[in-house]
């Protein structure tokens, strides 16, 4: 069976962890491209731009397949991966964290780094309000006016979400349908050859 839902944060959120005098400061943004990290990126070096460093991690798409940590001058793996551990350890995607430290005077070694960003990031997340998406895909049906109820009767068999409808002589109807089920959906009107479907995108 294949994975048709993924869970992103609604809004944005914040979280704080302080440890020895130094706070670390969280921000979670829900975000869909590497243009918007840019942008909530500059949006929160500009808010606290007196902190030291300014940590993120990001993941995009309903596949996770852009993932990326910055340790923005911390040392290696300390900052960025420990973000990004948050994000994948609570199953979530289209999300940015960023974690910005003020230095509190004593230095927190490796661990003591990695569980501070680690905190802040888990406490940004904990704050906000998780919500899971369907990844369905579109598709065309094209048909004569006869066909009608053939169609029909298959978008309510399969619980089909009607995107867009035109029924003149020559009907189109655009239907989108959960990627789990959309093999077997598409299968069952082809086997009607009067009926022709065409893939438009998945969203």
């Amino acid at each position: 069976m294949l994975k048709d839902t993924y869970k992103e944060v609604k809004s944005h959120t914040t979280g704080i962890y302080k440890e020895k005098g130094s706070k670390f400061i969280g921000y979670s943004y829900p975000v869909y491209s590497e243009d918007q990290v840019k942008e909530k990126l500059e949006e929160v070096k500009k808010l606290e731009y007196a902190a030291r460093h300014h940590c993120y991690g990001y993941i995009l798409h309903a596949d996770k397949s852009a993932q990326r940590a910055n340790d923005d001058g911390e040392p290696s793996s300390t900052a960025g991966k420990p973000i990004l551990g948050q994000i994948l350890s609570n199953d979530l995607t289209n999300i940015l964290v960023v974690v910005v430290r003020y230095f509190g005077g004593v230095k927190l070694g490796v661990p003591g780094l990695i569980r501070s960003y680690k905190t802040a990031a888990a406490e940004a997340i904990l704050e906000a309000t998780i919500i899971t998406k369907t990844i369905k895909e579109h598709y065309e049906v094209s048909f004569k006016y006869p066909q009608m109820n053939d169609v029909m009767r298959l978008v309510k068999e399969y619980d089909l979400e009607l995107v867009n409808t035109n029924f003149q002589i020559e009907c189109k109807l655009i239907f989108a349908v959960p990627k789990s089920k959309a093999e077997l959906v598409v299968q069952s009107y082809k086997k009607n050859h009067e009926l022709r479907i065409e893939y438009i995108k998945t969203l």
